[in-house]
Parts: structure tokens; sequence; C-alpha cells
């Protein structure tokens, strides 16, 4: 019988009806890309776009090492007398912990639906009314390429789709955190609530745990938490943690550097200001303004200014303001050196 043929050594047959188990409940509604047809990954992943990710994400060990609301026991502070070298490992460690840490969550691009069939048996038609779910649960294999296929009542054997996928997966290997069901903060009305208290940073580390980084409710979910700290204007909120680099990838990639680029300049964070355009340009390579500028920071920031920015209004009043400012500085430290014989 083919029901038996698909019964395999290590395989798992799962009878009772599926809505039981949640199959057809809580669907996670499709989204949209700004590209469907590009794959974000390569770029995401090229050693120089992630130099600079990093780089912009000004990791600050006070921030990343802060004590946290996230249920588990805090632990007292150890105090220890070390010698140089026991210092010097042990600040190595906490290095490797930060980096850790500070490991970005992918950027991919959305997945594709499951729609494979198998094979179509006619005969075993109304054998059941129930689907029967067949999963492989060998030691050792990703859940991404674990074998789940199922037969349809009217005798169709077909690969799983995500959501049944998902469910299977949640069974036989459960991850801490994550639940069977979407939880309701992922829903618009909860969802907003959250982010009317900016709580950020937890919705993005909720979202990793629930979702798969190629799941279309994930990338929903990111995409309005990246677009309510750009509107709101809360980089800081993000900044040192291991969703800046993911934020910034997204608004160079949607072509939406400008308001962080005015944060930056009004800020005097001229270096960061020159990396993000260069990671602007690393992405859009059919931008006007290219990589050949050879300039220092401020004029990369003038180029771009000129050629690409949305904003350029705004942006050269701040640009002009911290010109001002600076030179400003030097006129000041100029007339204190000479005040104290130093010219």
């Amino acid at each position: 019988m083919e029901l038996a043929r698909m019964f395999v050594r290590n395989s798992a047959m799962i009878l009772p009806k599926l809505r039981f188990m949640g199959f057809g409940k809580c669907r996670r509604p499709n989204s949209t890309v700004t590209n469907p047809e590009e794959d974000p990954a390569p770029l995401f992943f090229n050693e120089q776009i992630q130099k600079i990710l990093k780089t912009l994400t000004r990791p600050d060990p006070k921030k990343v090492f802060r004590s946290r609301k996230d249920g588990h026991k805090m632990k007292d502070p150890r105090y220890k007398f070390m010698t140089d070298e026991e210092l010097q490992a042990a600040l190595r460690k906490a290095q490797k912990k930060l980096e850790g840490r500070l490991q970005m969550p992918p950027v991919v691009k959305e997945r594709e639906p499951i729609t494979e069939v198998l094979s179509k048996d006619p005969a075993l038609q109304g054998f059941d009314e129930s689907k029967y779910v067949f999963t492989d649960i060998t030691y050792g294999v990703t859940d991404a390429n674990r074998l789940i296929v199922v037969r349809d009542p009217d005798g169709k054997l077909r690969k799983a789709d995500w959501d049944e996928r998902f469910r299977m997966n949640h069974i036989y290997f459960p991850i801490e955190g994550r639940e069977m069901f979407t939880p309701k903060m992922f829903q618009d009305e909860h969802l907003q609530e959250i982010l009317n208290r900016k709580d950020y940073e937890f919705i993005l580390d909720r979202a990793c745990t629930q979702f798969e980084p190629d799941d279309p409710e994930y990338q929903r979910i990111v995409r309005i938490v990246y677009n309510a700290v750009d509107s709101e204007k809360e980089y800081d909120r993000l900044r040192s943690t291991r969703h800046y680099g993911p934020l910034i990838f997204h608004l160079a990639l949607t072509k939406n550097i400008d308001n962080l680029l005015y944060e930056n300049i009004t800020r005097e964070f001229i270096e960061d200001a020159a990396l993000l355009i260069d990671l602007f340009y690393r992405i859009h390579r059919s931008s006007k303004s290219g990589l050949d500028s050879t300039g220092n920071h401020t004029d990369v920031i003038q180029k771009y200014i000129e050629t690409d920015a949305a904003s350029r209004g705004k942006l050269t009043s701040a640009l002009n303001a911290y010109n001002e400012l600076i030179k400003t500085r030097k006129t000041v430290e100029s007339g204190v050196k000479k005040a104290h014989g130093f010219d």
C-alpha cells in the first residue's frame, strides 16, 4: 500500500485531524517586498558591507551587557584579583561574548510558497477524512531540510507547506521561546501599542525567536519597526544592538537614508555619515555620485546631497552649520594657543 511505503525508518505518522493540531488557524498574512525578484542576501553578506554595518553599530559594552527585564534571574556580581595576563584573557572573552550578542539577524529574500505535488493516487481518495502527515525525525537534520510530506484525503501526496512544516518542527524539535501560534503582540492593534512605547528592540528580539528570517510575517514586522524608528528618528534605541546593522541596511536598500544622515550630521557623527553614504553607493552602484569620491568626509556628504539626496535643503543647512561649528572651534583653539604662547 502506498501509505505503508511512505512510512520510512525514523519517520512519524500523525493521525489526528490537522485542525485539532492547529492547521488552518492563525495563517500568517502575506507581505510584499521592495523588489521580490532581487535577493538582498548577497549584498548583506558582502564582506565590505558587513564591515561597514559592524562599524556603524558602534558597540557600547554598557548597553550590550546592561541588565534586561526578560524573566531571567539576575546574577550577583563577582570580584576577582587578576594578573595582567588573566585580565587580558578576561577582556578577550568579554569581547567575544559582545560580538556574539551583536550577531546581526540575516537579511534574505522572502521565501516562495511550497506547492510541489509528489504524486496523485485517486485509488486512495476517501480512504480517510483526515490528512496524514509524515515527518522525518532523524537526529541532526536541520528544520529547513527535514522531509515532511502530507497525504490529502483526495489521494494527493505533496510536500508540506510552510505552516505545516513550522508546526511539525515545533512539535518534535521545539525552540525555547517559540510558540505554536503567532503571539498576539504581532497583531496590528497590539503591535502599535508596543511601538508607541518605543520598545523596538523587544519586538525585534521576539520576532527573531518566533519566526525564520525568510518568513513573510517576520519581514512584515521588521519593516514596520524599521519604518517606525526612522519616522520617529529614534536611532539610538537600536544603536549598539544586533538590529542596528539590518536597520541601516534596510534604509540604504530602500533609498531612505536622509533622516539618519541628518541625525549623524547634527550629532557630529561625520565618519558615520560618510560610511552610511559609502554603504548606499555599494548597494546602489547606478546612483549618480557613484563611489569615485576620494575627498574627506564632508566632501563625500556634500556630493551625496548634490546628486542623490531627497532632502537637500535640510541636509545642506545641517552640513553648513557643522562646517561653521568646526570653523569656530578652530578659531577658538588658535586663540587659546596664542594666549598661552604656543603659536
